[in-house]
C-alpha cells in the first residue's frame, strides 16, 4: 500500500511569509502550489513603474520556488496574474507569453484594487504538476 507523503513546504526570506504565516510553495501529492509572488528580490522592488519588468521578476521568483522540488517552467500547468491597472494588460501578457508560450498553462488575469505595497503593479501565482511518481 502506498502512503501519500505529507505536504512539503518551502520558505524564502520574505518578511511577509513570517508575519502572515505562509509558505512560498507547498507540494501536496502531484501538485506544487506557489503563493502570490511579488517582484521583490531580497526585499527590494524591481521594475518600479514597469508592469512588464515586474511580471518577469515575479514569475522568475515563483519559478525559483519550483526549483526546490526539482521542477522548472515546463511543469507549470496554471498561472494567475493580478494587476492593479487595466492599462497594463498588454505588458503583463507579453511577459507571460515570453516565459510560457511554449508551455501554454491555463492562465487567469484579474485586475485588483491594490497590493500591500502600492508600488507593486503585478503579483503572480503558479501551480505545477510533478507527475504520477510524486
Amino acid at each position: 500500500m502506498n502512503e501519500t507523503p505529507a505536504p512539503r513546504r518551502v520558505q524564502t526570506d520574505s518578511s511577509w511569509e513570517e508575519s502572515i504565516g505562509f509558505a512560498r510553495a507547498v507540494a501536496a501529492g502531484d501538485r506544487v502550489h506557489v503563493a502570490g509572488t511579488m517582484p521583490l528580490v531580497n526585499g527590494v522592488l524591481h521594475g518600479e513603474g514597469d508592469p512588464y519588468e515586474q511580471t518577469l521578476v515575479a514569475f522568475r521568483n515563483a519559478l525559483d520556488a519550483l526549483k526546490d522540488f526539482g521542477l522548472g517552467a515546463e511543469a507549470v500547468v496554471r498561472t494567475r496574474m493580478y494587476l492593479t491597472h487595466l492599462r497594463d494588460v498588454d505588458a503583463v501578457g507579453r511577459a507571460h507569453k515570453e516565459l510560457f508560450d511554449g508551455i501554454r498553462p491555463a492562465a487567469t488575469l484579474v485586475v485588483v484594487s491594490g497590493f500591500v505595497d502600492s508600488r507593486v503593479l503585478v503579483e503572480v501565482e503558479v501551480e505545477a504538476f510533478r507527475g504520477a511518481s510524486a
